[in-house]
């Protein structure tokens, strides 16, 4: 049981370890979705993927060495959770407070990746309404105003200023 918990401890210490390169990474991205800076941005995207392909193989290897130790314990592999793991381990304090202490950082380290993620994620559909913003500004700017011509069936008739359809005005 105790290689099976320090196998356990290792695959948390790694993984708050890859979280916190996440974090890093997402503080990073920040300034640049606010400058607009396209090419880095897809660094750090290149970057971020390969640390949560990483997080992701660590995920898997946690999950081995819970179902090992829902086996040894004769607990449900489903059901059994760091939290309850931790409260299992009340004979072994020292067990018991070390797995608290790497759960809870890698509670606080993933909540944190989670708020700056989303503020990221804020930044970036501002960009978009404002790109949206100003293609409309764009299109508009293109097209002759319409008329305020209205057809039998109380609808603008749709033509615009300016143009027209025939060759030339005959009534000159």
């Amino acid at each position: 049981m105790a290689s099976l918990m320090e196998n356990l401890v290792s695959v948390l210490d790694q993984e708050c370890t890859m979280y916190e390169q996440l974090l890093e990474l997402s503080s990073r991205k920040t300034p640049i979705i606010v400058k607009g800076d396209l090419t880095a941005l897809a660094k750090i995207t290149d970057e971020e993927q390969h640390i949560i392909g990483n997080i992701q193989s660590l995920e898997k290897k946690r999950q081995t060495a819970m179902q090992d130790i829902a086996n040894v314990l004769n607990k449900d592999v489903n059901s059994l959770k760091l939290t309850d793991l931790i409260v299992v381990l009340e004979k072994r304090p020292e067990d018991q407070k070390n797995l608290a202490s790497r759960r809870d950082k890698l509670v606080t380290v993933a909540n944190s990746v989670r708020r700056v993620n989303s503020q990221n994620q804020e930044l970036l559909i501002s960009s978009l309404e404002m790109v949206k913003f100003e293609m409309n500004i764009i299109q508009a700017s293109k097209s002759a105003p319409q008329t305020a011509n209205y057809s039998r069936a109380l609808d603008t008739t749709g033509e615009c200023l300016g143009y027209t359809q025939g060759g030339f005005d005959a009534k000159q």
